[in-house]
């Protein structure tokens, strides 16, 4: 695939993850507006004419900022891409079905994938998927952000490669409480393992493919975000693990760590639609101090025996 024709876009979020995105697409020559509440540019300014949209804002300010865009005048061929991973407390949504909901009639592509940021600003390699049901309008963003250490998938699971990222968060603070409590290579190969099983169930109920949690916005994500110390979620499980309160651990991380509101939402979704989360779960408990990162660990190697695979 040829690369893309110089274009403007805008990224909403200046934070590490949007700044990131911005570099990626500057470093392909392409002209990018950065936009934050504190920074000099308007609103308004920043999304003038603007073909190509890119929302990397935390998700609890993502339906404000929606409406905020809404109230301005968006170009009607400007494509929507959401880089935000979490669920939203009031509705139960994803980021990416708040900016659809909000501009119904605009393309509107996901960014998802194993994309510790500090990694790839640091120019080390990396790959992430972006996933629309318009495949033009994915190909699009493919070729903004593509290079030779950014590879970019594209797919036609938006649900799925959001809700990878999105479920993951969750799952790195219960694997960063494995760690924390030096419960050794064996359980925290087995908590993957589990919490992907469980990540899928999740996602195929809500709407998602099930091949998309076994690629990168899935398996993959899980993975880096398990494994890396950089992980904002994964940090909370080890402040815990080590007895620090939640205030405590959210203090000391930079930036957000979004599998502490997920966890809490969805643990109301998933008593609502009647799905087993007995890892998320846990996490939940855990988050709102119901139970010890010790207990915790005791509750899942006492569940019910049963075969690997069933159902």
């Amino acid at each position: 695939m040829s690369a893309a024709p110089s274009t403007l876009l805008t990224v909403l979020g200046a934070g590490a993850w949007g700044s990131v995105l911005a570099m990626l697409a500057t470093r392909n020559q392409h002209t990018v507006r950065l936009w934050s509440r504190r920074g000099g540019l308007s609103l308004a300014e920043a999304i003038a004419e603007t073909p190509l949209l890119v929302s990397a804002v935390s998700m609890k300010g993502v339906p404000e900022v929606a409406q905020q865009v809404k109230a301005l005048s968006l170009p009607s061929s400007t494509i929507l891409v959401s880089a935000t991973k979490g669920l939203d407390p009031a509705t139960g949504m994803t980021a990416a079905q708040i900016w659809q909901k909000t501009f119904p009639d605009h393309p509107l592509v996901v960014l998802s994938g194993p994309n510790l940021s500090k990694e790839i600003a640091a120019g080390l390699p990396a790959a992430t998927v972006v996933s629309s049901h318009d495949e033009a309008a994915a190909q699009r963003v493919q070729r903004v952000f593509a290079s030779e250490r950014f590879r970019v998938y594209t797919n036609r699971d938006p649900v799925g490669t959001e809700l990878g990222g999105t479920l993951k968060n969750v799952i790195a603070i219960a694997v960063g409480v494995c760690d924390g409590l030096n419960l050794g290579a064996n359980a925290k190969a087995a908590l993957i393992t589990r919490a992907l099983t469980e990540i899928t169930r999740i996602g195929t109920h809500l709407g998602g493919e099930p091949e998309t949690f076994w690629g990168l916005s899935g398996l993959g994500d899980l993975l880096a975000t398990c494994n890396s110390p950089l992980s904002r979620n994964y940090q909370v499980g080890i402040g815990l693990a080590r007895g620090k309160s939640l205030t405590a651990v959210l203090n000391e991380i930079e930036g957000t760590a979004e599998g502490v509101n997920t966890a809490n939402v969805l643990a109301d979704l998933a008593l609502r639609e009647g799905i087993p989360t007995p890892i998320s779960l846990q996490v939940y408990l855990l988050l709102n101090q119901r139970i010890t990162p010790q207990q915790a660990v005791e509750a899942l190697m006492e569940r019910d025996l049963k075969p690997e695979v069933w159902g």
